[in-house]
């Protein structure tokens, strides 16, 4: 014990704080996942089907949504934090706590998320598109059993990959009072210059994007066929 006082001194004195600020990164982190992959699954699927050369295509919807993807892609997420602020206090009615990052996280992760299942579905061979429109199937259908359940391990994948990238935003919406990891950090391991909780904290980013990837790899590997 004696020598964890003399390694973090601060950790053990503020030791209590960890606990909560580890729930609301993982709140954020769900909350932000999941809604982003309600969205932006549609939003991918609709940019496959009417891209040119699919199954549905159209000009103008496919522009419009490729372009919007590409705009909120294109913003630095420290940008994106002020300029969803008045969206923020209109929704939630505060700047301050993890509400106050909800709207930044989920607006920025949407687009993410949208590429990256598009491209799970792009894996998919034209062959068996091709064929699955030969055989009559509707376009609901060619949607349900070939863009969504022909590559879910590549679907998996880009899900992981977002996710761990929204740890980062996590950790950077922690620099306007959002609370979380990336609030300690900065709150007492800059601020205070408590280097060793921010040591501390690095290592449970480190350990939850750890873990994010094992069961994102492990889901891989149950679904690969």
């Amino acid at each position: 014990m004696d020598t964890l006082s003399n390694l973090i001194p601060n950790v053990i004195k503020f030791a209590n704080v960890f606990p909560q600020a580890i729930v609301d990164t993982l709140i954020m982190l769900t909350v932000t996942g999941v809604v982003s992959f309600i969205i932006g699954l549609p939003v991918a699927v609709l940019v496959v089907v009417t891209k040119p050369g699919g199954i549905k295509p159209n000009r103008w919807i496919f522009w419009i949504c490729d372009k919007i993807i590409n705009l909120f892609r294109a913003i630095p997420f420290v940008i994106l934090i002020p300029l969803m602020y008045g969206l923020t206090r209109a929704i939630f009615h505060t700047s301050i706590g993890i509400k106050s990052a909800f709207v930044p996280l989920i607006v920025g992760t949407i687009p993410f998320m949208a590429r990256q299942l598009e491209s799970a579905m792009e894996e998919i061979p034209e062959g068996i598109v091709e064929a699955s429109t030969s055989m009559g199937m509707t376009c609901w259908q060619i949607i349900t059993n070939v863009y969504l359940k022909q590559n879910i391990p590549g679907m998996i994948r880009g899900i992981t990959i977002v996710l761990i990238a929204v740890i980062g935003q996590i950790a950077i919406v922690g620099t306007v009072g959002a609370g979380g990891l990336g609030d300690l950090a900065i709150r007492f391991g800059w601020q205070r210059q408590m280097s060793d909780i921010t040591f501390v904290v690095l290592i449970l980013l480190l350990i939850i994007i750890s873990v994010i990837q094992f069961f994102g790899d492990w889901l891989v590997r149950k679904t690969t066929h």
